[in-house]
């Protein structure tokens, strides 16, 4: 692509079928907005401008678009998606170059299906505009894309619109057009509302053209819309099906595939093996020969080369774990770091904390991180032995090679290679338990 591009989408739909109170372009596809997901992609053809069509909920999607450089233009009434479009011509003031027209609520459409469109436009034949078609399984109420073999679009029609002959058509439009700038806004200018909803339709822009348009055609799966909680499932499960299939290919070895769930941005490398039931949030990075045991979840962590989480395990953001480390069932880190080969095997929390090279960190230790008003910070120095069922109130530090034992409520630091006991002499009086079980027993038979 030579031309400079322009990339117009479409999120001005109020998504009441959705029954929320999020915008429907802001529910989520793999841990980030629908909406955000699509100009991802679309950033990879580095278009010079990018306009998103607002109209309901503009106050919600004006914050999520806050970071992302991208332009917001105003659909005040909902007059169909030819007077959407409209609405971006302003912000397009002085471009000349290519316009892709995309859908907040049809994220998987690829990189390198904008590419063909584009491509498309500038073929010899140089058509007005680009459609984008596809093939369902059931064409429903979608508009049909009557054209050639070769794909040179003879008629476009709204389903409500088509005669029954048209309606037996299986190419249908799935709305994404490309068109040059000064084509399309010229276009849409004779575009009128006399059909059956009443509204300015963008795919009538090729019947305005004095030059012919072409479809070209993609996966239906590709162009699925959300419109729906459903439909958003629907989604959701395609792209996790292609992002497991690529984290295999890319050596990654998933013993469930089915049962894993990636974010966005799970940064995965070669020979992980992730057993069954493993949900992965947003902001994960695992380096090579990381093993992720079954029924873990993570978010924001880092695993380095050779570490071993779960199963049963929950990795919180800023938990990071060294070269070979080990958080085993039932262990929560947060805003932790733990080093190389240092260990927390069972059933452990571990919040705020600083964990040197070699540490072990006993069955049932928790950090006491907070007290209520402010988090603090726990040290536990390289070699360090934390017994089973300690308790290291915050702010402390443990020195390295130190031994902490069993049981003990640390509130004091530790110097290295000391032992720290911290508990209550141990006291057995003969014949007690049995001397109360005798009394309970008689108070009970009497209040019987």
């Amino acid at each position: 692509m030579t031309n400079a591009l322009a990339v117009i989408i479409l999120a001005a739909g109020k998504g009441t079928r959705m029954k929320s109170d999020l915008h429907k372009v802001l529910h989520p596809l793999g841990g980030r907005p629908m909406l955000l997901h699509l100009l991802h992609t679309a950033r990879e053809l580095a278009p010079e401008r990018t306009v998103v069509v607002t109209g309901a909920g503009r106050d919600q999607v004006d914050a999520a678009l806050a970071a992302t450089g991208a332009t917001t233009a105003l659909q005040g009434e909902q007059l169909g998606t030819g007077h959407a479009v409209r609405q971006a011509e302003a912000a397009l003031t002085g471009f000349a170059g290519d316009v892709l027209i995309l859908y907040g609520d049809v994220p998987l459409v690829t990189a390198s299906t904008m590419r063909r469109m584009i491509e498309r436009l500038h073929a010899p034949d140089a058509p007005a505009t680009v459609v984008l078609g596809f093939r369902p399984t059931d064409p429903a109420a979608y508009g049909r894309v009557i054209a050639t073999t070769e794909g040179r679009i003879q008629r476009m029609v709204e389903f409500k619109d088509a005669s029954s002959e048209e309606r037996a058509v299986t190419l249908c439009n799935s709305g994404l057009m490309a068109a040059r700038a000064d084509d399309l806004f010229a276009l849409l200018a004779r575009v009128g509302n006399d059909n059956a909803a009443g509204e300015y339709y963008l795919p009538d822009i090729v019947m305005h053209a004095e030059r012919p348009s072409a479809v070209i055609e993609t996966a239906a799966n590709e162009v699925a819309g959300v419109n729906s909680r459903a439909e958003l499932a629907a989604v959701e499960a395609a792209w996790q099906v292609e992002r497991r299939l690529q984290a295999m290919a890319d050596g990654v070895s998933l013993v469930a595939p089915e049962t894993v769930w990636f974010a966005h941005d799970t940064v995965l490398g070669r020979d992980v093996l992730i057993e069954p039931n493993v949900v992965f949030g947003p902001g994960v990075a695992v380096a090579e020969g990381a093993v992720i045991r079954a029924f873990s979840h993570l978010e924001g962590a880092t695993i380095g080369e050779g570490a071993e989480v779960g199963p049963y395990a929950r990795l919180r953001p800023g938990a990071v774990l060294g070269r070979k480390a080990k958080v085993g069932n039932f262990v929560e880190v947060k805003k932790a770091t733990l080093g190389e080969g240092a260990k927390a095997s069972h059933l452990s929390y571990l919040g705020d904390a600083e964990i040197g090279a070699g540490a072990n960190i006993g069955a049932g230790t928790i950090t006491c991180n907070y007290d209520g008003f402010f988090k603090y910070r726990t040290k536990i120095g390289a070699g360090a032995f934390i017994g089973s069922n300690s308790a290291l109130v915050a702010p402390v530090t443990i020195g390295g090679g130190a031994i902490v034992g069993a049981g003990s409520v640390v509130t004091q630091d530790v110097e290295p290679d000391a032992l720290a006991l911290v508990r209550p002499p141990q006291k057995a009086k003969p014949g007690w338990a049995k001397r109360f079980r005798d009394v309970m027993s008689a108070r009970k038979r009497n209040d019987d």
